[in-house]
């Protein structure tokens, strides 16, 4: 795996595709803090806690794909903007979002994830 922050960045959001909880959790440090913006999201400390989270977060979002947009980093720290698209109640949805990521090392020490709960409420019907 590459150490270069922004090839991190992009193949840890390019690992949810796989739909292999395992191979998302390998790009983040022991201490990841996993931070939520969002109101329906729900932030969490540790590579362990974010690994035992994962297969239900996955399994919510049949067919999740990150589409990067744009990346902009400085040193250890970068932003992407993506497009989040999957499947819920049957139903496509494309959310627009922004995370920043700390990288040491090769792997993700934090990320603070910024997206959009009335658009993705709209999409789903709720």
């Amino acid at each position: 795996m590459s150490t270069d922050p922004t090839e991190v960045v992009r193949s840890y959001l390019s690992s949810f595709a796989s739909g292999d909880a395992d191979l998302v959790a390998a790009h983040v440090a022991g201490g990841f803090i996993n931070e939520h913006t969002s109101a329906l999201g729900s932030s969490c400390e540790g590579r362990d806690e974010y690994r035992s989270r994962l297969p239900g977060f996955m399994a919510s979002l049949p067919g999740l794909r990150y589409e990067v947009e744009e990346t902009v980093s400085d040193g250890d720290r970068v932003v992407a903007a993506y497009v989040l698209s999957a499947e819920v109640n049957e139903r496509p949805i494309r959310i627009r979002g922004v995370m920043r990521c700390w990288v040491r090392d090769g792997l993700i020490e934090r990320r603070v994830d910024y997206w959009d709960s009335k658009s993705f409420l709209d999409q789903v019907g709720g």
